[in-house]
């Protein structure tokens, strides 16, 4: 089936792709005004061949990704044949568990000074407030401190390059939904265009700096420095922890070569865009969805306290995360004809959309989607489920390599906040606001009850 539709970033645009998925069960064609026609998918079975197809037939077409190369340069998320295989072959260990136990510190860290805040707007009557604003902030921190072992301090003051990334998130969706801004001839010669010039410059030129200090000081001196680390009462000799900018200047592939500067700061600001506002919204959304489900939430808490009912911190290290039970879309372009359920054939050079949305709320798959139940997750519900049923971070050799770090940090915030506060809804309506993630118009407020920590 093959129709005309404008895209429309509002909770009308998500009830339309709600209403195409449960008309054409799998797929259909879509065309962007006169300019641009695409085939979107929402059916695990017609997904999973063009993810799971070599990185080599399907790559990251331009229409969508082409807006974030002069923030992102050529980075893992944009580059394709062999310089992206080359990317993640370098990149891989650097989200190694070995490598992610040490971050969660860090979590922990930026946990507690979001909640700090938090108890003491609380304590002066501010109670109601909007997740997505704290907790954007808070996985911001984190990140800083995670790839640059930089505190900005971000969650309690204003920052020239927070302000930068908020603004070029902001101008990509704005340049996607106005049609002439996609020539760069008029959207360069834009205000917006300039902005974003601007924002770039900033973002780029922290990061350039940081790198080349960086490098200078690992010729200078080495691999970073050890520090001393006391655990169970004895003092051990451990490396200073690497950061993501270090793990990157160390990295060699099997020729020896590592990567540019140029390289090393395009992976460093395509982490720092990919991993704030997608774990921000995981977040945020899990909360907001606890808040109106206060047994899923007692549960949860339940199961939190009793976890950390022996020790003597409430701080979560790497076993406490594993132990605890966010894109909207990806598109590709087929390089060569693929073939689908159904005898279905996507032709060479087709633009495809995979609708993660639309396949999390395909009917088919998932009875009453718009019904929150987490036990849809249960092993004992799940086994009969395509593995292409859930994908929030995509699937097959371009899935998304910080997924465990994600889930990592997710777990360490809904943890810790589900022990210290009691969420309950802002009484404000939700209306989901699709964006480089799913938001909300005007925000995601809730109300905040500090908790008292549980006596042992």
């Amino acid at each position: 089936m093959c129709f005309y539709l404008r895209m429309r970033s509002t909770e009308e645009g998500l009830q339309a792709v709600d209403q195409l998925v449960r008309t054409y069960s799998h797929s259909c064609s879509w065309f962007l005004g006169p300019f641009y026609s695409l085939v979107r998918l929402f059916h695990p079975d017609y997904i999973k061949p063009l993810l799971l197809a070599p990185a080599s037939i399907t790559v990251k077409d331009e229409l969508f990704y082409g807006f974030l190369r002069p923030w992102l340069g050529q980075s893992l998320l944009l580059s394709n044949g062999e310089d992206w295989s080359r990317r993640r072959r370098l990149l891989t260990p650097a989200f190694h568990f070995d490598i992610l136990k040490n971050y969660v510190k860090i979590f922990n860290h930026s946990s507690d000074i979001m909640h700090s805040k938090w108890r003491r707007l609380v304590a002066e009557g501010e109670s109601r407030q909007d997740m997505f604003n704290h907790i954007s902030l808070m996985t911001l921190d984190s990140l800083l401190r995670c790839t640059f072992s930089y505190n900005s301090n971000c969650q309690e003051s204003s920052s020239e390059y927070i302000a930068a990334i908020f603004e070029l998130s902001t101008l990509v969706i704005e340049r996607r939904g106005r049609i002439l801004h996609h020539w760069d001839y008029l959207y360069w010669r834009s205000p917006e265009g300039q902005r974003f010039k601007q924002a770039c410059s900033v973002v780029h030129g922290f990061t350039r700096t940081v790198v080349q200090e960086r490098r200078a000081q690992l010729l200078h001196r080495g691999e970073p420095e050890s520090h001393t680390d006391t655990t169970g009462g004895e003092e051990k000799k451990k490396k200073r922890v690497a950061d993501f900018i270090d793990l990157l200047l160390l990295s060699k592939d099997e020729d020896g070569h590592g990567l540019t500067d140029e390289e090393i700061k395009a992976e460093a600001d395509t982490f720092m865009f990919g991993g704030h506002d997608t774990t921000a919204s995981g977040i945020s959304w899990v909360l907001y969805n606890l808040s109106q489900h206060q047994d899923y939430q007692d549960r949860c808490r339940a199961e939190v306290n009793d976890l950390l009912q022996d020790r003597k911190t409430e701080d979560l290290d790497w076993s406490a995360p594993v132990c605890l039970s966010v894109r909207q879309s990806v598109c590709l372009l087929a390089c060569l004809s693929l073939f689908l359920s159904g005898g279905w054939v996507i032709p060479q050079g087709s633009i495809c959309l995979v609708s993660i949305y639309g396949n999390h709320h395909n009917p088919e798959i998932w009875p009453d989607p718009d019904v929150y139940n987490p036990m849809r997750f249960d092993p004992e519900n799940s086994k009969d489920r395509s593995s292409h049923a859930f994908i929030p971070f995509s699937s097959g050799p371009r899935n998304c390599i910080g997924q465990k770090f994600a889930m990592a940090e997710l777990r360490v915030v809904v943890a810790l906040t589900l022990r210290r506060f009691r969420l309950t809804p802002g009484g404000v309506e939700v209306r989901r606001l699709p964006q480089l993630v799913l938001r909300a118009e005007g925000g995601l407020w809730l109300t905040l009850e500090t908790l008292d920590a549980p006596q042992d």
